[in-house]
């Protein structure tokens, strides 16, 4: 079945050329696609389109739809080339010509818009809640190992003194800055595109504000197109959002490999945690930080990805959009893994106490001691020459207390104002109801 049908066939190389994976893909976002045509059909209704007798009809058969696409029953069928295409085809055959109505003022340009807004909504606000679980985990982590030192580097050597605390407590941090990103991304997609239909809008009396509403949208992605321009463009944007993210995970995991090696030792994981090696008896590998790293990177990439697609393409409609969906709908699952087993490591991993007894990390006090001469009234670079110098002849010595007091340091991780940050970003994702039939 297909909706622009003329009379005549398309040879089967170019059908299954031009269709890709939809029929795939398309099962991902059907539900999506149901709750757009609902609101388009009640909006037909209140204009004069649709009778209201008509409407009693479509809203049962549609919910049944849904009800299938949600619980993952719902299929493409052979020769039906989209979603869009199924769902008039049921209905078609459920109530005859009363489903070819459902189109009338729409476009499958604005369909599948408002279908992967709709979508990326949905996906943005579930991935945001992973995330959250996470910040607890590893604030949690961060307040329990406090006050247990670790080393800190630059350039790989060592620094100055860190805590378990402050690092783990650093990520935690940066994914409340992710989720700012991510909920003006789930803010950006949550305009309403529906009724610019092909990208020149239509002759029908369209109520696009009631569709909006209907919707849960916050407001109308107004010119016509505009709404087209945003294809691929809002993908782009939740890409974005969706690789700040990506970011922070991947760089922590990368942590991770480093510190569970035996050469630092400051973490373990748990046997079940580890995977072995098919000749080296005593291997434990941290493969899930490893393959953690290489999705995030992966996804890091999705958002150039897109652009590759859709950069220097006139205005308008063009079938390269199709090649979005196929970068743009998995990558919601890959982010959500990684958060899931993320979660599950920082429940489990174990920090390894007294590491800054070991001597070789004796340099990091360096600082430490230029500071307590200061506090002495030894002026800085006096001091910081000072004890270079002895760092030189190997005299060295500190054995005082560390002082650090102010805001995101040692003795001061901020927890609970990191918290608040979060919590804000959080308030800032769009929250809808789900559509009424």
């Amino acid at each position: 079945m297909k909706l622009w049908d003329k009379g005549f066939d398309t040879d089967r190389r170019i059908e299954r050329f031009t269709v890709g994976n939809d029929a795939v893909l398309d099962l991902r976002i059907a539900p999506y696609d149901i709750e757009g045509t609902v609101a388009h059909i009640r909006m037909l209704t209140k204009v004069g389109l649709l009778a209201q007798s008509e409407l009693e009809k479509l809203l049962p058969e549609l919910e049944k739809l849904y009800a299938r696409a949600v619980s993952g029953e719902f299929v493409i069928e052979d020769g039906v080339e989209d979603v869009h295409s199924q769902v008039e085809k049921c209905l078609t055959d459920a109530l005859g010509d009363l489903g070819k109505k459902i189109h009338t003022g729409r476009s499958r340009n604005d369909q599948i818009m408002v279908d992967m807004r709709l979508f990326a909504r949905d996906r943005t606000g579930k991935t945001a809640r992973k995330v959250k679980a996470l910040f607890d985990a590893l604030q949690s982590a961060s307040e329990r190992y406090k006050n247990i030192l670790m080393p800190g580097y630059t350039h790989l050597q060592v620094a100055m003194p860190s805590s378990f605390g402050l690092w783990l407590g650093a990520y935690a941090e940066s994914l409340s800055d992710d989720m700012v990103v991510l909920g003006a991304a789930a803010r950006y997609v949550n305009r309403n595109p529906l009724g610019s239909a092909a990208g020149y809008g239509s002759s029908a009396p369209l109520d696009r504000r009631m569709t909006a509403e209907l919707l849960g949208f916050e407001d109308l992605e107004y010119n016509s197109i505009c709404a087209q321009l945003g294809r691929g463009k809002s993908e782009k944007i939740v890409a974005q959002g969706v690789a700040a993210v990506a970011e922070t995970l991947g760089r922590f995991a990368a942590d991770c490999c480093l510190f569970n090696s035996q050469n630092f030792g400051f973490i373990k994981l748990p046997d079940e945690l580890t995977t072995g090696s098919s000749i080296m008896p005593h291997k434990k590998n941290p493969d899930v930080f490893e393959l953690i790293r290489a999705h995030c990177n992966r996804l890091v990439s999705v958002p150039e990805a897109i652009s590759h697609i859709t950069t220097n393409l006139p205005s308008g409609y063009f079938r390269d959009m199709q090649l979005v969906k196929e970068i743009f709908v998995p990558l919601f699952d890959e982010i959500d893994d990684c958060l899931d087993i993320a979660l599950f490591a920082v429940e489990n991993l174990k920090v390894t106490e007294g590491l800054m007894d070991n001597p070789l990390y004796k340099t990091a006090f360096s600082v430490e001691e230029v500071n307590r001469r200061v506090g002495q009234g030894v002026p800085f670079r006096d001091a910081y020459k000072q004890v270079g110098a002895e760092i030189l002849e190997g005299s060295f010595e500190f054995s005082g207390e560390l002082h650090h007091t102010h805001e995101g340091s040692i003795g001061n991780l901020c927890t609970e104002e990191v918290r608040k940050k979060m919590d804000k970003a959080l308030a800032d994702f769009p929250s809808v109801k789900p559509i009424k039939f």
